[in-house]
């Protein structure tokens, strides 16, 4: 249910809330901040009154046919009472590289209430819903996972290949000679393209290796199924903050992939639900992590369209085989009593969504 905002609440994001001013902004552009999203009018400059925290900033541009450029986003922790300034590039159809000089962020500062009637109020309804999907994403997390660029792209950023004089020569060579041989497409005369590294988001590696060196046949058949082995690794050297930084960057994942539109985000969810639910043997030695690990996944697939539940996540494919496998475990192993309570109020939960779903 939306919460809305009362008037002592008001009053204090009034007087603490901090202030996106995002200026030069074309009308008509797909703006968002977290869950909520619009096209802005000619007098938009920005959104005030926005809890401090963490959020995702979001926007596409749109053409005069009305055609909607993949979008671009990025995380930022807004402090109390600051004001962040992003400024349009026309041209890029992105926001400017450039930072704002002093001398423009004091002039900001001192006309704040000028800008006051060209904000829109952040949604603060949605606010809730948005703190139960990032509670584990840190400002360290996300300088960790975040591109070099500090921006979420929808779409793959490519650059051509480097070459030199003797490599195009050498192309140019292999292509006559195809010409002589075979029809060639025009994918032969394209230049090489490549995914800008500084565009990729920094997401884990998950662990090839499923079971510890010189495991016996008996353990490698055993972390063949049970992934215990291979979290643990994970744990001790990619997730650098805590145990539930795992968490956090599954909660990074799920929004770049839902509010960002990032395909790649997608894949790095599924990978990390299915690594967290098919484990048998940490149910008991990260109990808190499991009992996180439920609470995060009771939002998210509370949040996960129907038709792109049926559709892409599938009823008889990825989530709900393995959630079946997470509570196999759960109802067989010696956990946690509250641990399995959880576990079994969430399944009742997903039981009654699912099956509406899977008729």
């Amino acid at each position: 249910m939306a919460e809305t905002m009362s008037q002592d609440a008001a009053q204090v994001l009034f007087r603490e809330g901090a202030m996106l001013l995002f200026l030069d902004v074309p009308p008509g552009t797909e703006f968002g901040i977290d869950c909520n999203s619009w096209h802005v009018g000619a007098n938009f400059k920005g959104v005030k009154m926005i809890p401090p925290g963490i959020h995702f900033v979001y926007y596409s541009a749109v053409n005069a046919d009305n055609q909607v450029a993949p979008r671009t986003g990025f995380f930022y922790n807004f402090r109390q009472r600051e004001i962040v300034v992003r400024k349009w590039d026309r041209r890029a159809e992105d926001i400017k590289e450039e930072t704002v000089s002093e001398e423009e962020m004091e002039r900001f500062e001192n006309n704040r209430k000028e800008f006051d009637r060209y904000l829109g109020v952040y949604p603060y309804e949605s606010y809730k819903k948005w703190v139960s999907l990032t509670n584990h994403i840190t400002e360290g997390l996300l300088l960790r996972l975040q591109p070099e660029t500090a921006k979420i792209y929808a779409a793959t950023q490519f650059v051509s290949e480097p070459s030199n004089s003797q490599s195009r020569r050498e192309k140019l060579a292999n292509q006559m000679e195809q010409q002589t041989t075979s029809s060639s497409s025009e994918e032969d005369i394209l230049p090489d393209m490549v995914a800008k590294p500084e565009t990729k988001i920094r997401f884990s590696e998950i662990p090839r290796q499923k079971f510890p060196p010189g495991a016996t046949p008996v353990e490698i058949t055993k972390y063949s199924m049970d992934t215990s082995y291979a979290l643990e690794t994970m744990l001790s050297t990619n997730v650098s903050e805590n145990n539930l930084g795992i968490l956090g960057e599954m909660e990074f994942a799920f929004i770049c992939f839902l509010i960002g539109q990032v395909y790649d985000a997608f894949e790095q969810w599924k990978k990390l639900v299915h690594l967290l639910c098919t484990c048998e043997e940490a149910l008991d030695t990260y109990p808190e992590l499991f009992k996180q690990l439920i609470r995060v996944l009771h939002f998210q697939v509370g949040e996960i369209p129907e038709d792109f539940f049926v559709d892409i996540v599938s009823c008889n494919n990825f989530l709900t085989t393995t959630l079946q496998v997470f509570f196999a475990n759960l109802d067989s192993s010696d956990v946690d009593v509250e641990l399995r309570r959880r576990g079994l109020k969430f399944r009742d939960h997903l039981t009654h969504k699912l099956v509406g779903l899977c008729k």
